[in-house]
Order: structure tokens, then sequence, then C-alpha cells
């Protein structure tokens, strides 16, 4: 297993490790549901060095990432970030990501930790265009800070005002002592707070600087399994759950970071085009339970009589709104806000509404 600069530290705090795409990863610490609470009401500090990190260069490097991504850099101006996904040539998404776009002629793509070498292949395999990839991945750590009091913290530790720095902006500065670190606020918690992205030689410093700095706050480090019920809290979707190869932009309800202009033309466009102008026969919904119970990824979706009509592709028990929530694609004529729908646990039907995401408001 591949160790990120931190393993030490979250094994020296307790956390509960576990194997999550290749790394030693902590998956909980002192129990999900206060890590959670935590991460909503105070701060919390994930370790995300897992996440792969791609540089596009050139000046063929605009026209390679408006090719091979859904949504349209053209809007972009240096130190905005942009949610987007790589759709494939069968109507699927290879990985969603986030495109950084540095400076001119200069992006950075921020994937999936389990897509990092497909994602590297597929972009290989596109590049007509000659622009100049590199696979920074392994040279990348990075950390999450989120949480409503996250601001506080960090703000000891830089001259940036980081108050500036709006939901999907960055800069690249001087942080805890350390030269070019990149301070982002893209959040995959709901909660607030900043990405950091450092050199690996600057990682542990870091580490410490904004634990010390938190004291006062008691700050805390978070794991994995809150990361996934803090994102599905808010309806994110989660790749290789949620969407994956065999899922459409459209089905999955990211028509809005699908944009089909004239002077976006990236990789099947046509084929989501016609989706979208003829409609799809499932779309993901999110969903809260009625009755007591906790929906879980491949449990079937029915209706009344028992009749499948979906399947749940992520669920939990929300530690906010103390119910099971859950996502799911649901077939045509099923899908309306608002409707009764059942979820096989076992051989119960148990009831549950579908409704409009995100589950947890602020």
């Amino acid at each position: 297993m591949k160790t990120t600069q931190f393993t030490q530290k979250h094994i020296e705090l307790g956390a509960k490790m576990t194997e999550f795409a290749g790394f030693n990863m902590p998956v909980e610490y002192f129990g999900i549901n206060d890590e959670h609470i935590n991460v909503r009401k105070n701060v919390g500090v994930f370790d995300v060095s897992h996440m792969g990190e791609i540089w596009v260069k050139g000046e063929r490097a605009y026209d390679f990432v408006q090719k091979v991504t859904s949504n349209d850099i053209s809007v972009l101006k240096p130190g905005d970030a942009q949610y987007s996904c790589f759709p494939n040539d069968k109507g699927g998404i290879v990985d969603d990501l986030i495109v950084y776009y540095y400076e001119k002629n200069k992006y950075m793509l921020v994937v999936n930790a389990a897509n990092t070498e497909k994602d590297w292949n597929w972009l290989v395999s596109r590049n007509s265009e000659g622009a100049e990839l590199e696979n920074a991945s392994d040279n990348i750590s990075q950390l999450a800070i989120q949480g409503p009091n996250a601001i506080k913290v960090l703000q000891k530790l830089t001259d940036i005002n980081l108050s500036e720095i709006e939901f999907y902006k960055f800069v690249t500065g001087k942080f805890a002592k350390a030269e070019n670190v990149i301070i982002s606020a893209t959040g995959y918690t709901g909660a607030g707070g900043f990405e950091l992205y450092m050199h690996n030689d600057d990682a542990v410093k870091i580490w410490n600087a904004v634990f010390e700095a938190g004291k006062e706050y008691n700050i805390k480090p978070a794991g994995l399994a809150a990361r996934d019920t803090l994102r599905l809290e808010m309806g994110y979707c989660l790749y290789g759950n949620d969407i994956d190869d065999t899922t459409s932009p459209i089905e999955a309800g990211l028509g809005w970071i699908t944009k089909l202009n004239d002077k976006n033309n990236f990789i099947n466009k046509d084929y989501l085009l016609k989706q979208k102008e003829e409609g799809v026969n499932r779309r993901l919904r999110g969903f809260e339970l009625l009755d007591r119970g906790i929906p879980r990824h491949g449990y079937e979706i029915t209706d009344a009589e028992g009749n499948k009509i979906g399947e749940v592709t992520s669920g939990t028990m929300s530690p906010m709104l103390k119910k099971g929530i859950g996502m799911g694609y649901i077939n045509k004529g099923h899908w309306s806000f608002g409707n009764e729908i059942y979820i096989k646990v076992r051989k119960k039907l148990l009831k549950a509404r579908i409704v409009k995401l995100p589950f947890y408001k602020r």
C-alpha cells in the first residue's frame, strides 16, 4: 500500500486505518458521527493526499482541456476552479474532477484517487493536441480543513486574506512559512473551509502548524467515513457509487456541468446533446426514509407493490438529520419530487420520499 506524508500522524493519533485506492488511509479516529458533527459545527482536518493532480501545460493546453472536459473552461480566469467530468465515448463518465486555471497555458486537474492511473491513460490516449502532461500526484500532499471555524484557524498562518477567497476560487502563496501553497475553497463537505496543496517536503510542517493554530478551537482530524457522510448530506456524487463509466452526466443530474454550447466541442458531445433533447430513462435522485432504517449501496428501490424501479447508489444514517438518506437511479415515471418509493432491506419494504438536494442546509 502507498502511504501519504501524514500516515504516521494518523497512526499516532489512533486512527482506524484501511486500504483505499491503493493507499493506507484513516477511515475513522474517534467515531464517525462525532467527526461529522465536529466538521459541521467546528473544524476538522482531512488528509486527501491520495487524490490525483495532473498538470496540463503549453500552447495547446486550453484546447486539450476544453476537449476532454464537459464544462466550458472559456469562462475561467486565473484563480478560478471549476467542477467538471471527463465524458467517455460511450455516454458514461471516465471521472469527475476539478479544473484549476493556474495561469495562461497551465491547468491543474484534480482527479479521484482510485482513478488517477485510468485518467492519466485516458488523457494521454486523447492528447492529439500535443499538450504537455505531467502526473504530479506523488509529489503533492493535500489537506482539507473544513468547517465554520476553518478560516479562524488558517488565517493565523498566512498573510493572504482568506475571507476574499470565494467559493471555487484559489490563490497560491506563503502558508505556515512554506512557499507556493495552493489555497482553494472548493469543499466536498458543504461545511465551508479550504484545501491546501503543498510540496511533500512541507507537509508535516504544515500539519503541525494547523493543529497548533487550531488548539483553541479544539480542532480534530476526520477520516474517510465522515467525509462520505458529509458529502452525502450535500447530495454530492461519489465516483464508483453514484457515477461511473456507465452513467451519463445527464442521468446523474450533472447537466449543469455539461455545457452543450457551440464553442464547447468535447468528447461525445453529440450523444449527450441527444440525451438532453430526447430525455433519459432513469435519473439520479435523492430520497429520505420515512420508516426507520438505513439504505445501503445496491439495495433495490421499488414501488408499493414491490416492483423494482431503481437501485440505491449511496446511503447512510444522516448524523445531522437523524434519518436514513440516500441517492439512487430511479426509472422514468417514478422520479418526481415528493413521490413515495420503497427501499428493499432484506425482505422488508421501507417507505421513502424523493426530495430535492441537498438533504442538509446550513
